[in-house]
């Protein structure tokens, strides 16, 4: 990781999402929180993460929005306009207004899936391909290791200043970032070789996906993960309400505990997919999830913090992996459409699971559920690990052959005097 933090330019970018990381890191949970104060619900508080995700049916227009533009503008502008839209959090006084959280959670999910296609465009261009895992592995490790203070932050400001301070403090966070990251240089763009319609371009991530073996392989399995991890969302606040007969601030405990898995899971990450390869380390991260909702599915205070800290390992290792396969398995004009796409899909499983979990919390024991999760991420896992082969680690990678029938020029052998000198069954007697 050091060497990528010797760029300048990626120094100046990961600034400005130090910033921005510190912002959602307070606010996400936050914004949970204070739906369950107000209306004393788990199933509503969990459906304002359902919130953040649902407007992911639009990752594809999204995608295509944000690679019609240069990436280092478009960023910046994204950022001011996220800022803006958490402006409206500052009227909520009652349960009457929680629409108002849901609207701007929807918002912010929206901004959401933007900030990240630009994001991954944005490193593509700035970073060397040999380094995207590193890149990718360092901004994963600050953004799990944000939760070791950033829950815990914003749980004690919302309780000492309300939800008006954490609106403030995302507003800050985003205007940083975007400020920062303005003085980026703008990348030249790549200009694309096939012009197609709009409708054409608009499906041109998804295709991608499709056609890309280790690229399907990764959405199918993560997809089929996704399913049922979401549950967790909602599991979690019942599993601190009826299991430990804590409060739901209690969560942001056991978030920070997570973090620490997180931080753990992301310096490790860079390593893992030089040893297994991109697929290989999004098995393992999947696999992880099982042994964490299987222990989360008994009470007990210790054994729920060693399985929180291995959810928060298994995190940062799904994500470096996917998003360092996407980075180097897609053309750099797709770069936007294909990371938008990828969220959807990955995505819409999990807001369903999401939106599941909040219905299911209030009918079924959450201990069952998360049995559940267990079983099904242990098969999610299994299955991308079997097609591991179809991302090769990078210290095992082979240059692209020659193609056939084209034999490379030999260079003519020389004598002393540096003559150039037949060879071979020609070579002339010499005379």
């Amino acid at each position: 990781m050091r060497t990528v933090l010797r760029r300048p330019d990626f120094r100046l970018l990961f600034g400005g999402l130090l910033a921005s990381m510190t912002a959602e890191s307070i606010l996400l949970l936050a914004l949970a929180i204070w739906v369950k104060d107000l209306t004393g619900s788990d199933g509503l508080a969990g459906a304002t993460i359902f919130a953040v995700i649902a407007p992911m049916m639009l990752a594809p227009l999204v995608g295509w929005f944000v690679d019609r533009y240069p990436r280092r503008p478009f960023f910046v502008a994204a950022n001011v306009v996220t800022a803006a839209l958490l402006i409206p959090l500052f009227t909520v006084r009652d349960a009457g207004d929680v629409w108002v959280v849901y609207l701007v959670a929807a918002l912010y999910g929206l901004s959401s899936i933007t900030l990240g296609a630009a994001l991954s465009g944005l490193i593509r261009e700035l970073v060397p391909v040999e380094l995207l895992a590193e890149a990718n592995g360092l901004l994963q490790t600050v953004r799990q290791g944000m939760r070791l203070i950033g829950p815990l932050a914003g749980a004690a400001l919302y309780a000492a200043l309300g939800g008006g301070a954490l609106a403030g403090i995302g507003i800050v966070g985003f205007l940083t970032a975007a400020a920062v990251v303005t003085a980026l240089p703008t990348p030249p763009q790549v200009p694309s070789t096939v012009r197609l319609r709009w409708p054409a371009e608009l499906g041109a991530g998804l295709r991608h996906l499709a056609g890309e073996p280790a690229l399907r392989r990764a959405l199918l399995g993560y997809g089929l993960g996704s399913l049922v991890m979401g549950f967790s969302e909602s599991l979690i606040f019942a599993y601190v309400d009826q299991g430990l007969n804590r409060d739901a601030a209690f969560v942001g405990v056991l978030v920070t505990v997570q973090g620490v898995g997180g931080l753990l899971g992301g310096l490790c990450s860079p390593a893992l997919v030089r040893r297994l390869g991109e697929v290989g380390t999004l098995a393992a991260g999947v696999a992880f999830f099982s042994p964490a909702a299987l222990a989360l599915a008994y009470p007990d205070i210790r054994l729920g913090f060693a399985a929180v800290l291995l959810a928060g390992v298994s995190i940062p290792l799904t994500m470096v992996g996917l998003h360092t396969l996407i980075q180097r398995r897609t053309p750099p004009t797709l770069v936007g459409r294909v990371a938008a796409a990828t969220q959807a899909v990955v995505s819409g499983p999990q807001a369903f699971s999401i939106g599941a979990g909040a219905l299911l919390v209030g009918f079924l024991d959450y201990r069952m559920l998360f049995a559940l999760v267990g079983l099904a991420t242990l098969i999610a896992g299994s299955y991308l690990w079997r097609g591991r082969h179809l991302s090769t680690p990078a210290g095992t990678r082979r240059p692209t052959p020659a193609r056939p029938g084209i034999p490379a020029p030999r260079r003519p052998a020389e004598d002393s005097a540096g003559r150039p000198v037949a060879t071979g069954p020609h070579r002339p007697p010499p005379g």
